[in-house]
């Protein structure tokens, strides 16, 4: 099931009662989770940060919108942040295997219902927009409330995407869209001058010919007497967080000052994170496989129910070394195995088992365990080269290149396990195909399938590390004849 986050931002933030009145009917729709709420009080505004599957963030939206609605008053609204609505935008990100078009099509289904339901015009932006100039949600808020509410029933451009040619009263209007992740940062300066946070901010945003994919503002945040240099960083990758940072710092030099502090605003990717921890630590070669956090999360993942396969596969997704393809191709492995049990399952008669059937189920079994073993063991085999290569490089000597020799060698050996377990239990599985069920002729597919591609991932793995060993001038000859043998029978 495809997951999302979804982040509203509503013109509140000094109510905290109010506050907990909207992220409550979220809570109380049921079906997601409210990961966190951040409000603050000069900007008068406040994000709430909600993660799950989209019917039920859907749902969640709408009732956040509907206290929202009717419980913000824009016309005695006044705070730093610009704001066209109550509920002023609502993005819909996409997680994991979602993916945009899927959270665009959240957006419109939204976006329709909070027309009909809230009487509120609705602009769709971002990855949602219907219009070129409607992509930038700086561009759709324009004017803010009070600009939209005096032409929207006049201008054309205002024509909203869902809902009346009219502001609610009250409640304004809404942005709804689709983006990808966001980090809103911001960073406080030395000064009080609102007036040298906008020509920073002006400096390093990217419409203004700064930072690519950075959107900055200037602001006065008058509880601290500071001025501060509001960001959202709609790619981190392509402009990190530290990059932003000293693009603020050099800029506001020119004027004399400095940066007194920075904040993040909701949540952030931990590997942003380490992109600016690499950066200021000067980790040049740094293995994020190393982070005590990350390495007991694959400890805990190795337990028998430690892992779900979410978070396998975002483990999977991200960028460190392990696991990877050697362990994906385990996974699949462990897969088919259980495919294959189930096959059998449903073809074994329970009264009278047929002992041939009982064995390939047995064996099935044994083999799904053995996989998701593999999984861990292709993992540390790997770090276990990288570990070798690196005392190689720091000691050169014969005892750190039989160290190196011995761990390619093993690296080599465990995806050729892998590749051995699955052509066996293809055999054994195949063996047996006709006399299995003919209304789970599918799922026999679909497991012969995911045994190949086991084979095909696993042999491939091997195949890098036999290069590795050719170029340390240690012979192969000894595994490549079966490795063209099961690449043969695959």
């Amino acid at each position: 099931m495809s997951r999302f986050e979804c982040v509203p931002n509503f013109s509140e933030g000094r109510d905290l009662a109010k506050i907990q009145r909207i992220a409550d009917a979220a809570r109380d729709a049921g079906g997601v989770t409210v990961l966190d709420v951040e409000s603050n009080a000069d900007h008068n505004r406040c994000v709430i940060t909600l993660i799950g599957e989209g019917d039920r963030l859907l749902e969640a939206a709408v009732a956040m919108i509907r206290v929202a609605t009717a419980s913000i008053d824009l016309t005695h609204h006044v705070g730093e942040h610009p704001r066209m609505g109550a509920t002023d935008v609502v993005p819909f990100v996409p997680l994991g295997t979602a993916t945009m078009p899927e959270a665009v099509r959240l957006a419109e289904r939204l976006g329709e219902r909070v027309a009909k339901e809230f009487d509120l015009p609705v602009y769709l932006y971002g990855a949602a927009a219907r219009r070129p100039d409607r992509v930038d949600l700086a561009k759709v808020r324009e004017g803010q409330f009070e600009g939209i509410r005096d032409s929207i029933g006049t201008d054309p451009a205002r024509a909203p995407d869902f809902g009346p040619s009219r502001v609610h009263p009250t409640a304004g209007a809404v942005a709804i869209g689709a983006r990808p992740i966001l980090i809103a940062y911001n960073a406080y300066l030395t000064t009080p001058d609102v007036a040298i946070a906008k020509r920073v901010a002006k400096a390093v945003r990217a419409r203004d010919g700064g930072l690519p994919e950075v959107k900055a503002l200037g602001f006065e945040i008058k509880e601290r007497q500071r001025a501060q240099v509001s960001m959202n960083l709609t790619d981190y990758r392509t402009t990190p967080i530290h990059r932003a940072l000293e693009a603020v710092r050099r800029e506001a030099q020119r004027y004399g000052v400095g940066i007194e502090e920075s904040e993040i605003v909701g949540l952030v990717p931990e590997d942003a994170l380490f992109d600016a921890s690499e950066y200021y630590l000067q980790l040049h070669a740094f293995d994020r496989a190393t982070v005590l956090e990350r390495k007991v999360r694959a400890v805990d993942a190795a337990a028998p129910g430690g892992e779900s396969l979410a978070s396998f596969t975002a483990r999977l997704a991200a960028r460190t070394p392990t696991p990877g393809g050697g362990s994906a191709a385990a996974a699949a492995g462990a897969l088919g195995a259980a495919l294959g049990e189930m096959v059998l399952a449903y073809s074994i008669d329970p009264a009278q088992p047929a002992p041939e059937l009982a064995a390939v189920s047995e064996a099935l079994r044994a083999g799904r365990r053995r996989f998701l073993e593999l999984v861990d063991e292709d993992a540390r085999s790997y770090d276990g080269v990288r570990a070798a290569r690196k005392g190689r490089k720091e000691q050169p000597g014969d005892a750190s290149q039989a160290a190196y020799v011995a761990a390619i060698r093993g690296a080599a050996e465990v995806p050729m396990g892998t590749a051995r377990l699955a052509a066996d239990l293809a055999v054994r599985l195949e063996s047996v195909r006709g006399r299995t069920k003919a209304a789970l002729g599918s799922d026999l597919v679909t497991a012969l399938a995911l045994f190949r591609a086991t084979i095909d991932g696993a042999l491939a793995n091997v195949a890098i590390n036999l290069e590795d060993l050719k170029a340390a001038g240690v012979p192969t000859s000894e595994l490549e004849p079966e490795v063209a043998r099961l690449r043969s029978r695959n």
